[in-house]
């Protein structure tokens, strides 16, 4: 079978998408219904957009899947994958063995987190750098002579990946009911989403009483058998969740407290997404261990990394003997070359001082100044570039929709020539990190044209 990245021909589209009905099983979608519609072909990207293969440009507004962050087309991250494919295409990190991109990556690393998280673990995936971080604490604690010392506690509506132990310790359950028996061991608090939750106190009170459920937990289940608390500084995929600024340092209070290890998950916020390296400075915490991987390689070639504090790498070193754990693309030398090259630019071309200082709050201003007002958005709530509105049903009494308005806005976003994602009735936003000014007016108007026609099709949904 030939390939080809020119965009095909109609036979040749309807070839694909055939083979693709016939042959493809997509993640997180419905096959039925996806064969029933047809699928959509992406043909080409670069910058912010991305085109069909039906001509159709794209705002990518969710930088892939939250993660390209320097924008399609960077010839030197491609210029980094092919100088080293020419040179060492692939070698494992097993058996006594490294090589320079990984090992350069991985000072690179240690050297942009905060505090003292200075060895690096490496993956492939999110989900698999979750699984890591469970058997380190877990193991952590085995070391320090407190086996029983192997609970985690994570949060509702979290995401932590999709792998068996990723979907236990996140907290959606049309996830967890699919992959039963969960993995065991492991408690959820509820989230910290204030306009969710309407109780008519501020959000900073709100915010400290949402924290405080982690000390309940821990007494309730004893503070000798709790391991690890983990959550993400913005939850993503439960739809942009920001937490009030009273949250997570209260979070740490209560870790150090008890001794319990505090785990940042930044697949999402790492690597420039809030306006800092990582969304736990921006929130004022300091993890003891993290997670991260889309933007560590802008998406361009899987990655991803678990960045190890003193306190836990130097137990496993001294104590804990040979680590049986990795993967066979571990370090691979060509993600982690086009990694190391993607840190030098952010840092270089001070991306991420950008989105702290001019094109987040301009992305974010933007946003409320065009969508604050429209009946549809009771909410809206983001910071540098990574927002979620909230679609309601009435703005004054915060009532949701009992319907599926997310999807139908989603929907009318890629009518409107705008990639957004529908978290339940919110839409979510997390665009390329190097998004100009004149491209988020663009992206804001195109979102604007699909509220006013869902807001149509809601009326008239209702007889309004």
């Amino acid at each position: 079978m030939s390939h080809t990245t020119t965009m095909p021909n109609a036979e040749a589209q309807l070839a694909m998408r055939d083979a693709d009905a016939r042959h493809h099983l997509h993640p997180f979608t419905d096959t039925q219904a996806l064969n029933s519609k047809g699928v959509r072909t992406i043909s080409h990207a670069q910058g912010i957009y991305v085109w069909d293969s039906e001509g159709n440009q794209l705002i990518d507004g969710m930088a892939g899947l939250w993660c390209v962050n320097l924008g399609y087309g960077r010839k030197e991250l491609i210029d980094a994958a092919h100088q080293q494919m020419q040179v060492l295409p692939y070698y494992n990190t097993f058996f006594q063995s490294t090589h320079a991109p990984v090992t350069a990556l991985a000072q690179a690393i240690a050297e942009i987190t905060p505090g003292d998280l200075n060895r690096v673990f490496f993956a492939n995936s999110g989900s698999e750098a979750i699984d890591t971080v469970i058997r380190m604490v877990r193991h952590y604690w085995t070391l320090k002579g407190k086996p029983y010392r192997k609970l985690l506690i994570a949060r509702e509506n979290a995401y932590h990946g999709s792998t068996l132990a990723g979907a236990s310790l996140g907290g959606m359950a049309h996830m967890q009911s699919q992959c039963g028996p969960l993995l065991p061991g492991i408690h959820h608090i509820r989230q910290p989403y204030w306009y969710g939750d309407p109780n008519g106190i501020s959000e900073d009170e709100f915010g400290l009483q949402r924290a405080r459920e982690l000390e309940e937990k821990i007494l309730e289940v004893g503070p000798d058998n709790v391991a690890a608390f983990i959550g993400e500084p913005i939850q993503g995929a439960g739809g942009v969740i920001v937490p009030p600024r009273t949250y997570w340092p209260e979070i740490q209070r209560i870790c150090r407290k008890y001794d319990v290890l505090l785990m940042a998950d930044e697949v999402i916020c790492g690597f420039g997404r809030t306006g800092q390296w990582f969304g736990s400075q921006t929130y004022g915490f300091q993890p003891d261990i993290m997670s991260m991987a889309k933007g560590l390689s802008s998406g361009y070639l899987p990655i991803s990394a678990v960045a190890v504090g003193d306190r836990i790498a130097d137990t496993l070193i001294a104590a804990g003997g040979e680590f049986t754990h990795g993967f066979t693309y571990s370090g691979h030398p060509v993600a982690a070359a086009v990694a190391l090259e993607n840190i030098r630019i952010l840092r270089d071309e001070r991306i991420i001082d950008a989105v702290a200082k001019d094109i987040g709050p301009y992305f974010q201003n933007r946003l409320r100044e065009v969508l604050g007002e429209h009946p549809l958005c009771g909410h809206i709530e983001g910071i540098g570039l990574i927002a979620g509105l909230a679609l309601v049903k009435d703005r004054q009494s915060r009532i949701f929709f009992d319907k599926d308005i997310g999807t139908l806005c989603r929907d009318e976003c890629t009518a409107s020539g705008l990639v957004a994602r529908a978290c339940g009735n919110r839409i979510v936003l997390s665009p390329p990190l190097v998004i100009s000014r004149a491209e988020v007016d663009e992206l804001v108007n195109r979102l604007r044209e699909a509220l006013d026609r869902t807001y149509a099709r809601v009326a008239g949904m209702t007889g309004a």
